[in-house]
């Protein structure tokens, strides 16, 4: 019998199953058959390294999945590299309303119990970091006290195999923290690119918080694109505009980075930004920005008509991955 505080059970849409091994020798087959016996009807199959950041199968399942679904996996390992690992995905699940479960484990992210478990993982995952961190000040220590300078004795003597070995892992965590980090950028790339140039596109996401040159997102989507997660068509050259039509190719950006500003929304955001008005004043009105959006829709920018106190017009749909 239920206790009486207890939560009520959250819907459940769906079961999304992931199935991992570590080589492509590995078969997931038996993973497979645990999913499809738990319910899953949708099984996503990756082959990669326990160790490495790059799950593009994962991170393409993290984009896809939505609110109501469950990603499910016959264990812990086979989805996570570590604690704090498992911990940024299921947090990640949670802000899109999505849940987690591992068939051999007490983890289910919709009931209490499984909630519980979460908590103790996280406050041992806080407590294995404090150990790693003490040990590794420790080695140190003693290391430079025995004369042993610290780092890469292959770097320091400038060995190129040890110059290639750490290439080829500097290159693996780059390529993971860009598919880690994707959901928060790679939306508003895709609504953008390539109608608008990459300064724009810099321009609305610094703007949301982040920090971005030309250059670093340049390079992060061509990334993207060679490794098959993102579409070729976001690195073609945007159309060349003369430069009065600045001005409209950024409100017209904004709109389509976030469909849901208002015409007073984008002009107060355009005055956060200290953008000088056509006419080269300070304050925006919501007119100014409605003229600016119908021209760019009159030279076939995907942006609708919005009335001064509704919504922006929505864009077209994203390009898919």
């Amino acid at each position: 019998m239920a206790a009486p505080n207890a939560s009520p059970p959250r819907p459940i849409r769906g079961l999304v199953g992931y199935a991992r091994v570590s080589t492509e020798d590995q078969a997931t087959d038996a993973q497979v058959d645990e999913l499809r016996a738990a319910g899953c009807r949708t099984i996503h199959r990756e082959h990669g390294s326990g160790a490495s950041r790059a799950r593009p199968v994962l991170a393409r399942l993290m984009r896809e999945i939505g609110a109501g679904d469950v990603l499910v996996v016959v264990r812990l390992d086979r989805l996570a590299r570590s604690v704090s690992h498992l911990l940024s995905v299921i947090e990640d699940l949670e802000t899109r309303g999505a849940h987690f479960r591992s068939l051999r484990d007490p983890i289910d992210t919709s009931t209490p119990q499984g909630m519980f478990s979460l908590q103790v993982l996280g406050a041992v995952a806080q407590l294995e970091r404090a150990l790693i961190a003490e040990r590794t000040k420790a080695g140190m220590k003693a290391a430079m006290a025995r004369g042993k300078l610290p780092g890469n004795p292959g770097l320091r003597e400038h060995r190129p195999e040890a110059i290639r070995a750490a290439s080829a892992a500097r290159q693996q965590v780059y390529i993971g923290d860009l598919i880690a980090s994707a959901s928060t950028w790679l939306p508003t790339v895709q609504r953008m690119r390539p109608q608008h140039s990459w300064d724009d596109v810099v321009r609305v996401l610094n703007h949301q918080g982040q920090s971005w040159t030309i250059e670093k997102l340049r390079r992060a989507v061509h990334r993207l694109v060679r490794e098959k997660i993102a579409a070729p068509e976001l690195i073609k050259r945007s159309p060349r505009r003369p430069p009065q039509d600045r001005l409209m190719t950024l409100v017209a950006g904004i709109a389509i980075a976030d469909p849901n500003l208002s015409l007073r929304e984008i002009a107060a955001q355009l005055e956060r930004m200290r953008e000088r008005t056509p006419r080269g004043g300070r304050q925006w009105a919501a007119s100014s920005v409605k003229a600016l959006l119908d021209q760019a829709r009159r030279l076939g920018l995907a942006v609708h008509d919005p009335a001064p106190g509704s919504l922006a017009g929505r864009a077209t749909a994203a390009e898919p991955l």
